[in-house]
């Protein structure tokens, strides 16, 4: 996986932990298991924000929808991405454009898309 943050969120997801351990106590225990000797990177908010925003709408499987964030923009992004990938009408994408279009209220623009090699349903499954 290019992105750590991305394998810290599906280590996160796929704990066999038993169900009262919280989906905060997963995400410090993966981060913890990618960055053993950065604590600046295990601190990072953003994409911490963006996997508990998906959790608390319960639209990570095996963690129940509650309250886990306080995080408001990350969790929106997180949960728009979401939405279109589950829609199947968006493809991929890590480029700076679509980054800056997903800031935008209207959301993403089909032209600013690019094709990457996890399709809509491969993320469908890791995520839902």
């Amino acid at each position: 996986m290019a992105n750590r943050y991305g394998e810290a969120a599906i280590m996160a997801a796929r704990q066999e932990s038993p169900a009262d351990v919280s989906p905060v106590a997963r995400w410090e225990s993966a981060m913890m298991t990618l960055y053993p000797t950065s604590s600046s990177a295990r601190k990072k908010g953003c994409p911490r924000g963006a996997f508990l925003g998906l959790c608390e709408e319960g639209l990570v499987r095996g963690i129940p929808a509650g309250r886990y964030t306080a995080s408001k923009d990350n969790k929106d992004y997180a949960v728009r991405a979401a939405a279109l990938l589950t829609a199947g009408t968006q493809r991929w994408s890590t480029s700076r454009e679509t980054c800056e279009n997903a800031r935008q209220p209207n959301g993403y623009r089909a032209g600013a898309m690019e094709q990457r090699s996890h399709s809509p349903q491969a993320i469908r499954q890791e995520l839902c």
